[in-house]
């Protein structure tokens, strides 16, 4: 009986796992989302959320705390800078799983981890940007319309044709010298 086990081990020993994660968790603080299995985005998850409730306080000792889990200075300064002072009213919850289907070679269920306050789709910024209106045209309104420009067309045509004839003449004037 699998009693209070509550970790997943991810098919890894506790070496690769914790490499992983960090890594994974590098990647998730520094681009924001990642594209992953959803056992790994579970796992991820519980690995990187008291790491950001960690760096809301930002001292000397929480810095080397989470710098111990992350083992990158770049995305621990990222997180200290940029993540934390946009989450710091924020109370837990700061990463979201969008399921998005099942890969192709092994059929593994996919989804996209992301930060909550850095998707503008989610929070409103960009709808109001890309939001058009659509108006349908009718089959009365189409046909007019058809009529109309066959006519043009063809009074355009008979237009070039009798003005081709007019330039060349213009041309063979402007060819000879003037006396």
């Amino acid at each position: 009986m699998r009693h209070s086990r509550v970790i997943n081990h991810l098919g890894r020993t506790s070496s690769h796992r914790k490499a992983m994660l960090a890594n994974m968790a590098t990647s998730l603080i520094l681009h924001k989302r990642i594209t992953t299995t959803t056992a790994k985005a579970k796992a991820l998850r519980t690995y990187v959320e008291p790491l950001i409730t960690k760096s809301k306080e930002d001292s000397t000792h929480s810095r080397r705390v989470v710098f111990s889990y992350l083992k990158d200075k770049t995305a621990v300064a990222e997180l200290f800078r940029e993540v934390s002072p946009k989450i710091g009213e924020r109370p837990g919850g700061y990463t979201r799983i969008l399921k998005t289907g099942h890969r192709i070679g092994d059929n593994a269920d996919m989804c996209i981890l992301e930060l909550v306050d850095y998707n503008e789709a989610m929070l409103g910024g960009e709808a109001a940007k890309t939001k058009t209106t659509r108006r349908r045209k009718t089959s009365k309104k189409k046909d007019e319309v058809e009529g109309e420009v066959k006519a043009p067309k063809a009074a355009k045509e008979k237009a070039k044709k009798a003005e081709e004839p007019a330039k060349s003449k213009e041309s063979a004037e402007e060819a000879a010298p003037e006396e």
